[in-house]
């Protein structure tokens, strides 16, 4: 049997077998840097506009990575992914380092899932085939818009046919691709919106995310906005669009598996369903999150987010690890319960049931499923409707 499928409208796109539902293992390794940082951005990114030792940081990074395996050895990496930031500012050299320090304190599972983040304005084909040959096997563009006005308003160093062009080759170089857009942006409407996302699922391999913009606190376009100088689609507009999003890549082959990820069946992401899974996973660099087994439970750690500082203390102590908090049962079933809801297949209710020690509300239950925003999916899994997905906090906190 062929390993391509084609959707509607011709795009090619690798055909996969139905996941299993195990959350597996993950490595996230976190790059911290940028060459700009976007307005509507609040992650843990920096610009340095000088050079960026790429070897000690690498170094750095082998030693925090054998702090994290040595807390959790018996354990498979089934996937690891290069976030930040730009991690395609990344040496092939420096992915290829961290590599090894992975494969060398874990046991990596055969084809296990390697993702690197990509920004279209840092894309070279011979970088691109220095990262498929440190192991890296999916790489998600951070594409944003496919119209330069727009690119320009979210602050993207890249235009369109600068995106094109970083499509193809990560089509011709990676066995799979993804990228990211952005809707809801000032003055869209949902028929614009419908025809950027049809070329995109022409353009797409198996797998998309489609992000509404949201305004952030202490970014640019929050102060924008507060001082009336950026207008976004109001409530109204914005749920028009999300189910234009959602009725539009069902069409075309590629539904809804989370809130804002979409894919041939069989394609979605194994590493971030490891966190929706509420799996378990490493989380190294500034500002990397985890979720470890420990003594007495689950701990979630995180480490120093200024990457200066976690380079120092990664050379005086090993890690740097600011957090370390054993979280309790009810914490866990918390957790749980936001991270599976945002999924289509919903969370096991009795795996909840056992992190809460209680069932489910269930008046609370009667009365969202009354009001459409969650449905059962027989006896023993429960999810959040298309409606819910976009109230979702607050479906969780009725649940709680």
């Amino acid at each position: 049997m062929s390993d391509r499928l084609t959707l509607s409208g011709g795009a090619s796109v690798s055909a996969f077998p139905p996941l299993p539902r195990e959350p597996g293992f993950a490595v996230y390794v976190h790059w911290p840097f940028c060459a700009a940082k976007c307005p509507y951005c609040d992650f843990n990114s920096h610009v340095r506009h000088q050079a960026v030792d790429q070897e000690r940081f690498a170094s750095a990074f082998t030693r925090e990575i054998a702090v994290m395996a040595a807390r959790s050895k018996g354990q498979t990496v089934t996937s690891v992914f290069f976030g930040g930031g730009t991690p395609s500012l990344m040496k092939p050299e420096t992915v290829a380092s961290i590599m090894e320090a992975i494969a060398a304190n874990w046991t990596v599972a055969p084809g296990a899932e390697v993702t690197l983040e990509a920004n279209p304005s840092s894309v070279e084909a011979e970088r691109f085939r220095g990262y498929r040959a440190a192991g890296v096997n999916r790489v998600s563009l951070g594409v944003q818009a496919l119209h330069d006005e727009d690119l320009r308003r979210l602050g993207r160093l890249h235009g369109v046919t600068e995106a094109l062009r970083a499509i193809g080759l990560a089509r011709e170089i990676f066995p799979r691709l993804s990228f990211d857009l952005i809707y809801a942006r000032p003055g869209q409407s949902v028929a614009a919106w419908e025809a950027e996302l049809n070329r995109a699922i022409d353009l797409a391999a198996d797998h998309l995310s489609l992000y509404q913009l949201t305004i952030e606190e202490g970014t640019p376009f929050h102060a924008l906005r507060a001082a009336g100088k950026l207008q976004v689609p109001d409530g109204e507009l914005s749920a028009d669009l999300y189910q234009a999003t959602q009725d539009l890549t069902r069409a075309r082959g590629l539904p809804a598996y989370e809130i804002s990820n979409h894919a041939v069946p069989g394609a979605e992401s194994r590493h971030n369903l490891t966190y929706w899974r509420y799996g378990l996973y490493a989380g190294v660099g500034p500002g990397a999150h985890g979720r470890l087994m420990g003594e007495g439970g689950r701990y979630a750690i995180a480490t120093e987010r200024h990457p200066e500082t976690w380079l120092r203390m990664v050379e005086d102590w090993d890690s740097g690890i600011v957090t370390d908090d054993l979280l309790n049962r009810s914490e866990e079933a918390d957790e749980l319960l936001l991270m599976g809801l945002r999924l289509s297949e919903g969370i096991d209710l009795p795996r909840w049931r056992r992190l809460a020690g209680r069932d489910i509300d269930p008046s609370s239950e009667a009365d969202l499923a009354e009001h459409g925003m969650i449905e059962r999916l027989g006896p023993d899994r429960i999810r959040a409707t298309p409606a819910g997905m976009m109230v979702l906090d607050a479906v969780v906190a009725d649940l709680c």
